[in-house]
């Protein structure tokens, strides 16, 4: 029976070695069309090299909306209740709500080149809303937020408040003692781009990859 089954011949070693790399080699061939295991040439996975999870616009859309409606009835309260008032005390001379028209930039500066803000806020508005397409980051998008919201706060009172379109004078009402008096926009503003400056200095990169220097 032996000398058989040596004549007639079973699958030696090799052959099923061979075999099983080929179906190895399949399944990889698979995994990779499939997406979820992309190996590169070096051998390892590419996976890390592509942005992960899911586009975090609505996220955007919702810290932007947020900062937004939070600065627009902030204003509204201010112009009706505060302004031609004596100012507000909030803690003792070194905080005051105190309302003032400005027709700079954030925190009072360059009140001359108003219509120049006015288009370099439309111009970031418009590079958030090109990047939205790639984003992937949740810190990316809270701080891209941020910067749309405050924009859009700010460009409102350009728009549509006095002395006329394009030229109008921002609310202003947060007044710190030996400070400049700015608002809700501004305050949304600086802490987008604070929050930037600390993702890029982590390498975070806004459609969720990390880069080394």
């Amino acid at each position: 029976m032996a000398e058989a089954e040596r004549i007639i011949g079973t699958p030696d070693i090799p052959d099923a070695d061979r075999d099983g790399q080929d179906r190895d080699g399949e399944d990889r061939d698979l995994r990779d069309r499939d997406g979820r295991e992309p190996v590169g040439a070096d051998g390892t996975t590419q996976e890390a090299e592509r942005p992960r999870g899911r586009r975090r616009i609505a996220v955007l859309f919702a810290v932007a909306a947020f900062a937004y409606l939070l600065d627009l009835v902030s204003k509204m309260i201010v112009v009706a209740k505060l302004e031609h008032h004596e100012p507000i005390e909030v803690v003792g001379d070194w905080l005051r709500f105190e309302a003032i028209r400005n027709a700079g930039a954030a925190f009072g500066f360059g009140e001359a080149f108003t219509v120049i803000f006015t288009v370099i806020a439309a111009a970031v508005i418009v590079v958030i809303f090109r990047l939205a397409r790639k984003l992937y980051s949740l810190p990316w998008a809270i701080a891209l937020g941020l910067l749309l919201g405050g924009a859009l706060g700010n460009l409102t009172d350009r728009i549509f408040r006095s002395p006329g379109v394009f030229e109008g004078a921002v609310v202003d009402f947060i007044a710190p003692k030996h400070f400049a008096v700015f608002n809700l926009a501004d305050s949304a503003i600086v802490c987008g781009g604070i929050l930037i400056v600390l993702l890029s200095f982590r390498g975070l990169d806004p459609d969720g990859t990390v880069h080394k220097d």
